[in-house]
């Protein structure tokens, strides 16, 4: 054996363990690595507010005290008063359903010559397999739905405390990671993070503005259909349908439904059709453009974002995916070298066409042409001779004596 296979192979297996070690250490902290990132972005979110507290003579820390508790009152505030509308509206909602209900039966009856009754079907609702299997399931899950519960609540603290730590200090941070950079690294990681603050706020300013134009869109609706509370479901639509992706649209146009469906079932119909033509318009004319001013990247490059942020982190890759990418895009802007584009009609999109000859005249330049070396003259159709294309003249093909030599022809010369 050579003596350098044992060690060889000792390495070799120290590296496939050190491998799976650093694959499961990396998989038991992607849920802190996830807060972390979200604390990152939410800290360069309130960046500008924070510094423009501290330049005002603030201390840093207090600065950022004050802007978190403004956020939380504003959550608070918010959350409270959507938790008495709802519960406001079960209560009445449970106590007209026996009503809603004898009319829907009223209705079925009329229209399909039935003859059912409210207690037949409250008492097949009550003995049903489907109730009490379901009744069992949900008492099961309590104790998964509290654990979640919890596991959210600490997930907030994380996000809230790594947040303030970052937004408080954040010119400590800095300096911590331009202290390990040469002189021109600092400056490119200097001008990395001035940019991630400007485009996260872009970002947030983007949504922030759509979610004031769907909250006054779907609050006149609502208003004009004289259901309650319309003001609060405005909010309530304009902020959870901007600020959590993919089903804050359907969450968002979830509780307007309802409550309006127990003021008139129709409504609850209405609501419905103009949340989806509402939608249609945010996504193909309004989100757009205010993306791509505010963030400056094109609408498909936002759109492609989104999906990948969402395949690789979910909800939050999906929140924080616009804002990344359109620091990336802007800082590597400033390395790729541009040059001014010719004015040609094809970068327009406009393909010139050459001026083709008519058919008429390309037959006339092809009969014009006399034969090349080697080919056969066109011939008569009716006598089968061959005619000259200079002259038109025809000439005898396969007769005898037709043909004459070099010496011949100098001859007759």
């Amino acid at each position: 054996m050579p003596r350098w296979l044992p060690r060889a192979m000792v390495l070799a297996l120290a590296l496939i363990a050190a491998f799976q070690f650093g694959s499961w250490a990396f998989h038991q902290v992607t849920g802190l690595l996830i807060n972390i990132l979200i604390a990152f972005f939410l800290a360069l979110a309130i960046e500008p507010a924070v510094s423009r507290m501290a330049s005002r003579g603030m201390r840093r820390g207090f600065a950022t005290f004050l802007v978190f508790l403004g956020l939380m009152i504003a959550t608070a505030g918010f959350v409270t008063l959507l938790g008495s509308m709802l519960a406001g509206q079960i209560i009445k909602m449970i106590e007209g359903f026996p009503d809603y209900l004898d009319s829907v039966i009223n209705w079925v009856n009329a229209t399909f010559h039935t003859h059912l009754r409210r207690v037949d079907i409250q008492e097949g609702l009550l003995h049903s397999d489907w109730l009490r299997k379901y009744a069992q399931n949900s008492a099961a899950g309590v104790l998964d739905v509290s654990t979640q519960v919890l596991g959210g609540l600490f997930q907030l603290l994380t996000v809230t405390l790594f947040s303030f730590y970052f937004a408080a200090d954040g010119p400590r941070l800095r300096r911590a990671l331009c202290s390990v950079l040469p002189p021109a690294r600092q400056a490119e990681v200097l001008r990395a993070w001035e940019i991630a603050v400007d485009k996260t706020g872009g970002y947030l300013y983007s949504r922030g503005l759509m979610a004031l134009v769907s909250g006054v869109a779907h609050y006149v609706l609502l208003q004009a259909l004289g259901v309650p509370y319309a003001p609060v479901l405005g909010v309530w639509v304009g902020l959870v349908s901007q600020f959590i992706p993919t089903i804050g649209t359907y969450l968002a146009g979830a509780l307007p439904m309802l409550i309006a469906f127990t003021v008139n079932p129709w409504y609850a119909v209405w609501v419905l059709v103009f949340v989806v033509i509402y939608q249609q318009f945010e996504n193909y004319v309004l989100q757009p453009k205010l993306t791509s001013k505010t963030v400056d990247i094109h609408p498909a490059v936002a759109f492609g974002s989104v999906i990948a942020g969402t395949a690789l982190l979910g909800a939050v890759g999906a929140l924080i995916a616009i804002p990344a990418v359109a620091t990336l895009q802007a800082f590597l802007g400033a390395y790729v070298k541009r040059y001014d584009v010719t004015d040609d009609p094809r970068v327009q999109g406009h393909r010139p066409r050459p001026a083709s000859p008519g058919l008429l005249a390309r037959a006339r330049r092809l009969w014009a042409q006399p034969p090349a070396a080697g080919t056969a003259s066109p011939t008569d159709p009716g006598t089968g001779t061959a005619v000259d294309a200079g002259t038109g003249t025809a000439g005898a093909q396969g007769a005898p004596g037709a043909r004459t030599t070099a010496a011949e022809d100098g001859a007759a010369g």
